[in-house]
């Protein structure tokens, strides 16, 4: 007996380790080089860029349009400039794979300088909007400082937040093993969505007052937890070179002109990069009018508003831990991409009904299985990327993947509120925000007709080919 007790707690954490991985989404990620402390730690700059989009796309877009009266295009237009460096990711992530500096690191450099543009907006972007919204002591101030100071913050934050995330991105693989890559890259994508959820819940507390000044305090907390959060995450992660050290260029050097045409000539990449593009435009689109639709058609408050975004990436968060659980037994990454459009069809079709039926739990439903089919989808399409890609470009794969992706869906945020407005001022408010929903179910279906050659044939298909050719 006295044998025997010392030994439980022992075999009780062992069982812990044993099924831990079974039930916690990405455990198995871990690896001897890279233990599940080391990974928590680098994930924290996604914590990061998930507080940044739902500060941008969720809190602040309900803010200006329905507290500060904003019209709903010039929000939509501010939330989308960020997308103006988003193209620019695949050559970020290029240019920090061949990063040559005199510390001999590659991707700090990258992480560093998009972490200080990330707090630099952050830190202008209260008084900007202030100014924008002619409120208190600014109201004597010109109409273009306004425009012009919150175009410069989103601007800044926009150019920080894609630096720090292609960046980090690249550098989680770079220190996971290869055959892990997907399961790194999808817990750090579930780390967003989790930084996501928690931001939401915490700026909708903090707001749940609304004033001016409780507004400053909220943005220049985020400044500041963005600086703490990425320093903590990058330090001593990357080891130093003296091979990365800068030297004159050779003409055996890659460039980035002739490795991207290598990637977009393998196996229907553009045909997959356009998938990624509409499907990304049809889940995004609402994303700039969820909260405004739940405040004025619902009569939503603040803090319920601010929490429909964490309902949204609470699904994305499930769609990718069970996409990753499928496709780590050799699922067709595709096929889980379909799934998630079929998901979003009747999802999107319930925020459509939840208006004239008065039904806020309808609404908060819909958005729930928005995110789940966007989870679904979006691991789905990045396991198939990095299945693609060969081993010398995968930072150039996530790069191409998150610009594309980033771009698609900006310009969806922009062109969803511009549309509403437009609509909105002809047949009335509610027609607005139900005709963006009607475009991104036409979306949908689209993307389901323009991924179908990219689906493998299941083995039952195959055997009948081969029994009937």
């Amino acid at each position: 007996m006295n044998r025997s007790t010392p030994r439980s707690p022992s075999r009780l954490v062992q069982s812990i380790v044993a099924w831990g991985p079974r039930f916690l989404p990405f455990a198995d990620a871990a690896s001897p080089d890279l233990p599940l402390s080391r990974l928590l730690r680098l994930s924290l700059f996604q914590i990061s860029v998930g507080m940044a989009l739902v500060l941008l796309v969720g809190t602040l877009n309900r803010v200006m349009i329905v507290e500060m009266h904003v019209p709903a295009s010039l929000v939509a237009v501010m939330v989308a400039l960020p997308i103006l460096f988003a193209p620019l990711r695949a050559l970020i992530g290029f240019r920090s794979d061949h990063h040559r500096s005199e510390l001999g690191w590659r991707r700090v450099p990258y992480i560093w300088m998009g972490t200080l543009l990330q707090f630099g907006g952050l830190a202008i972007m209260p008084f900007a909007l202030l100014v924008l919204a002619r409120a208190g002591a600014s109201a004597d101030a010109p109409a273009w400082v306004g425009h012009g100071a919150a175009a410069i913050a989103f601007l800044l934050v926009g150019a920080g937040l894609h630096t720090v995330q292609t960046t980090g991105l690249a550098l989680a693989t770079d220190l996971a093993p290869r055959e892990d890559h997907p399961k790194v890259v999808g817990f750090m994508y579930s780390m967003l969505l989790i930084g996501t959820i928690g931001s939401a819940f915490i700026f909708g507390h903090a707001l749940s007052e609304y004033s001016p000044g409780r507004l400053v305090q909220v943005i220049q907390a985020c400044a500041v937890a963005t600086l703490v959060l990425n320093v903590t995450a990058i330090w001593k992660q990357e080891a130093r070179s003296r091979d990365r050290k800068p030297r004159a260029r050779r003409e055996d050097d890659p460039d980035f002109r002739s490795a991207w045409q290598a990637l977009k000539g393998r196996d229907r990449a553009v045909r997959r990069l356009a998938v990624l593009a509409l499907g990304t435009m049809a889940f995004t689109m609402e994303d700039v009018l969820l909260e405004p639709y739940g405040g004025e058609i619902l009569g939503m408050s603040v803090s319920s508003t601010t929490f429909l975004t964490a309902t949204l990436a609470l699904g994305g968060l499930i769609g990718f831990a069970w996409a990753s659980r499928v496709l780590g037994r050799g699922a067709d990454p595709w096929r889980m991409a379909r799934g998630g459009v079929l998901v979003g069809l009747p999802a999107f079709a319930a925020v459509i009904v939840a208006a004239p039926l008065a039904s806020p739990a309808l609404f908060v439903t819909g958005t729930f299985f928005i995110g789940l089919g966007a989870g679904l989808f979006g691991h789905g399409t990045l396991t198939s990327t990095m299945q693609m890609a060969p081993p010398e470009q995968v930072g150039l794969a996530l790069g191409a993947w998150g610009a594309v992706q980033a771009t698609a869906g900006g310009l969806a945020m922009g062109l969803g509120g511009i549309l509403r407005d437009v609509i909105a001022s002809l047949w009335g408010s509610l027609a607005g925000y139900e005709a963006v929903y009607v475009i991104e179910l036409l979306m949908l279906i689209g993307t389901l007709a323009l991924m179908a050659p990219l689906l493998r044939p299941t083995s039952t298909n195959s055997s009948q080919a081969r029994r009937h050719p």
